[in-house]
This record gives C-alpha cells, structure tokens and sequence, in this order.
C-alpha cells in the first residue's frame, strides 16, 4: 500500500483548508478521513446556517485581541494569513462574501451551503480524496517514520504526515495524547446564561444594543460591552456569549454559579440622578409607567425592573420617595442577577482547552514533539470570541499547515 503524503483526520473548516493549500502547492496524494458521515457539519450549522466566515477586522494586532486564549501566538500567524487574506481565498475560487454592519463576513448567498461547495469543489479539483465513516481509533509510527492510521472496522491507511484536525471532538485529543502531547482540559465557551429570575421571561425577545455587563467572581472582574438578549432562560446575545468565552475556565470552576451585574444605563450617577429629578419635576404627573428614564428601555422591561424593585407601575413620578429614586438609580446601574447554568439547549460551538500552544510551532502549525504530526483549528488549546474569529483561526491554521507540509515535499 503506498502511503499518502498527507493524511488530515477531521473533515471539517480546518482540515479542508489544510488539504487543499497542501495541494495547490504540490503535494500529490491527500485524504480526508471524517469519521461521520457527513463532512463539514459544523459550518453548515454555524451562524443560523449561514455560516460567519470571518470578521472584517483587517489589522494583525487588533484581530488576535478577540481571542482569550492564543491571542499572543496567533500573531505571528495572523501576520501571515489574516483576515483579508480569507476574504480574498474564498472570492478568488468563486464565493462571493459581503460584510455586515457589526464585520461579520458571510457569503452574499447568506447560505452556509455555497461555503461547503466552494471548498468541497476547491479539494476535488486538487484530486484530494474524501472519506467519511473513517473514525481513527489509532495512530502508529513505523520504523521508517509513517504513521499507519487505524479505524474502528480495522480499515488502514498509511501517511507521511498527518493533520489533526478534529475540533473539541474527545478523540482528537486522545490521539494527540497518544503521540506525546499534552492536553489542557476542554471546557465549554461560548455559551448563554439561565437564571431562575421570576418573571424575567415576561421581556423574553427584548433586545438592547451595546450594555455593559459583568460577571463577579471572588476577587476577580470579567466584564464585557455589547447587544444584550433577554430570553426565556435567560441572558443572550453578543455581549454574553463574549463574556462567557473571556470567563469560560473560571465559569467552569464555579460550575456555571454566579452573579450576572447589567449596567442598563448609559449614564453615569450624577446624570441619571438629574435626568430624574427632572421628570420628577417637569413631568411628574405622569405615571412611572408612561415616561422612562431611558427611552431605549422597551415598555416590558421597565415593567419588569418596577416589579423587581416592587414599585407600583401606576405611581406619580412627583409621588416618588427619595429612596426610591436612589433604588430605580441603583437598579439601573448595577442590576444583579443570579445565574444558575449555562443555557438549556448546549448551543455552545466552541471548547476551550485542547493541545497545548507551546507544544506546536506555529509557523508551521507541526508538532514540537512528533515530526510529521501537524494541528490546526480547535483541537489546539486556541478559542476565539463569537464574530466569526473561531472560523479566521481554522482557516490560518490549516492554511500555514498546507504550506509547510508543501515545502517538505521540495
């Protein structure tokens, strides 16, 4: 049996960006072994099936500060193949990609479809050959340095090198543990907030734009600005899913129990405290019900902060005590609420954990430990916040990958 010059276990974003930058730089025999039986599964469902791409957040340095953990590593690639970089790959092999408001990148087709086919046409135009149900149970060295790959039925394949590029799927990590790497702990990231609240669920759909919100842990502060959503579990939206990535190993710690602090103002004290003197003052014969503090505060979630602080939505702004004043005040910057878990559905996309970054050399995304063991994507210990950074990291990764394995062909 002769052996491919390049085995990727994985058949997802990472992988294919490994197996066809490896062949349209020379390298002749490569397959993808993807142990279900479909290839690309969480880009098709990624992003509401449209699939985010990328994020339009074009310099280096700026674009590795969205990831909490590999950031400083990950320069040296971005500085390489960066976000542009994707961007001008995909339109130059025919997906055409558009950039919304918040830089998120999706294909114009908003299809996460028309991404599978552009890099599925890509791979089979460079004859890199495609297996699914192949689950690698094993990897061997031989005496002459190739690696014979085992599956679950006993099917074999021999490689020169190898690709892991499996996600957070457990067995990747068991694989690399087998080669000699170590392993930090995977935890989930990524994820939304529950919360036994009462009522909350009554403002399930409100959505407000850029809150700033904070998680307090003992002596440590994780905080986060963005677009909030109130759901009927709780907290979701941008904001939160970022905070969850940035505070993802300590959440863990803390199994998912803690306290929620959302600053719904965008005010400061002094500024709130005079604005409600003067509609205590200028409007104070109407009712709390009918004139905010904030006017971007939707009807139903001022309702609910009144119920909260139990103050009869029907009371004369003039009828308010000081101390109430002070209360809704307090309310309105710093609202606490305890969070019981992560979100009920395990929508979360990414892990955070996997190989270790000082393990693998990340000019060439190969092995530190075993020659001719390469990694890309989220197998390694590397996640990104939601926005379309954990898609740049596969995409450079496997991209580095293809062209190192390219240049041992030489």
């Amino acid at each position: 049996m002769d052996p491919f010059d390049l085995a990727v276990i994985g058949g997802g974003a990472a992988g294919f960006m490994t197996a066809i930058t490896a062949a349209e730089n020379g390298v002749k025999r490569i397959i993808i072994l993807e142990g279900s039986s479909k290839i690309m599964e969480k880009v098709r469902i990624s992003g509401g099936g449209r699939c985010n791409v990328t994020n339009a957040t074009w310099i280096p340095n700026e674009l590795a500060e969205n990831y909490p953990r590999g950031g400083i590593r990950l320069l040296e690639s971005f500085n390489r193949f960066a976000a542009g970089d994707v961007f001008d790959w995909f339109e130059k092999r025919g997906l055409k990609l558009k950039i919304e408001d918040d830089l998120r990148v999706f294909p114009v087709s908003n299809s996460s479809s028309d991404v599978i086919n552009c890099l599925t046409k890509a791979a089979i135009k460079r004859n890199v050959e495609i297996s699914t149900r192949f689950f690698a149970k094993e990897i061997l060295i031989t005496g002459d340095n190739l690696f014979n790959i085992l599956s679950r039925q006993k099917e074999k394949i021999i490689a020169r090198n190898i690709m892991l590029s499996t996600g957070g799927n457990p067995s990747g990590y068991k694989l690399a543990e087998n080669l000699g790497h170590s392993i930090v702990k995977p935890v989930p990231s990524l994820f939304t907030f529950s919360t036994k609240e009462p009522k909350l669920n009554e403002c399930s759909g409100v959505s407000i734009q850029n809150i700033d919100i904070a998680i307090k842990l003992n002596n440590k502060t994780f905080q986060n600005r963005g677009d909030l959503l109130i759901t009927h579990w709780g907290f979701s939206g941008p904001a939160v899913l970022k905070l969850s990535s940035i505070a993802a190993r300590e959440l863990f710690e803390q199994k998912y129990k803690f306290d929620l602090i959302i600053k719904w103002s965008n005010l400061e004290y002094k500024e709130l405290k005079e604005k409600m003197n003067y509609i205590k003052v200028n409007k104070g014969k109407l009712n709390l019900i009918n004139i905010r503090p904030l006017p971007f505060l939707t009807k139903r979630l001022w309702i609910f902060l009144l119920n909260k602080l139990d103050i009869n939505q029907n009371r004369k702004w003039s009828d308010l005590l000081a101390d109430e004043r002070e209360r809704i005040i307090d309310c309105l910057l710093k609202d606490k609420y305890v969070i019981s878990g992560k979100g009920p559905f395990g929508e979360e996309f990414v892990t955070s954990g996997g190989v270790k970054i000082n393990e693998v050399n990340f000019k060439t995304m190969e092995s530190l430990i075993c020659p001719g063991l390469f990694f890309s994507g989220e197998v390694l210990d590397v996640d990104g916040i939601t926005g379309g950074f954990n898609f740049q990291h596969c995409w450079t990764s496997g991209w580095l990958a293809g062209k190192a394995i390219a240049k041992l062909k030489e």
